[in-house]
């Protein structure tokens, strides 16, 4: 059976906040499966659907999400980069799916990290506004978008000042769907911490 209290043993590492808050690293995964409060959903502009981590999470959920998606776009138009709105869950296990827009990366000259930080910082954000408590992130832009994946797992410095901030989250885990990506971002975490000794995280591994 798959819920909350199984998901907290399938994380590689995790970071740990003095007050409990958590960021989990786990994968090979599907985020489509998971039951955090909410997932993140690597959108297009367009909010539309497409393939990828879009389409998988469109496809397990359901019709309602696109068309709660249709109900934004006629309201806001297209999404721009680095932004984030939020949206059902359909038939999702997560009752909400925080819908972003990574960058489309052009060489790393454009403010690219930047704005996948604020993909980051916005759905957290989002999230907390919303009393969501969990939620799942992708690897946002690292797909279709051409992110590098080692530049994109610098993004879990934002996660980390965003859930620090956080007066509802408490839990963010970053599902990754095969192991080289995730050893990428967990390697990320460790340097991370090891460049920001003050911080208030501290780390844990699956098997220590």
């Amino acid at each position: 059976m798959i819920g909350l209290e199984t998901s907290v043993h399938d994380f590689t590492i995790r970071l740990v906040l003095e007050s409990g808050k958590t960021i989990e690293f786990c994968g090979p995964a599907d985020i489509t499966c998971e039951t955090t409060d909410a997932i993140v959903n690597a959108a297009n502009s367009s909010l539309l659907g497409g393939g990828g981590v879009d389409g998988a999470i469109h496809r397990a959920g359901g019709p309602a999400i696109l068309e709660e998606c249709r109900q934004i776009v006629s309201k806001i138009g297209s999404l721009a980069a680095g932004k984030a709105v939020i949206s059902t869950g359909g038939r999702l296990a997560a009752k909400h799916v925080i819908h972003a827009v990574g960058p489309i990366y052009g060489g790393g000259e454009q403010g690219e990290a930047e704005t996948l930080a604020s993909c980051h910082r916005e759905s957290i954000r989002l999230a907390d506004k919303h009393g969501v408590r969990s939620l799942s992130f992708p690897a946002i832009s690292t797909g279709a978008f051409g992110y590098p994946i080692p530049e994109a797992a610098i993004a879990v410095g934002s996660t980390v000042g965003a859930l620090t901030s956080a007066n509802r989250v408490n839990k963010v885990r970053i599902v990754l769907f095969d192991g080289g990506i995730l050893r990428a971002y967990t390697r990320s975490a460790e340097n991370f911490l090891r460049s920001n000794p003050a911080s208030p995280f501290r780390i844990e591994k699956a098997d220590s």
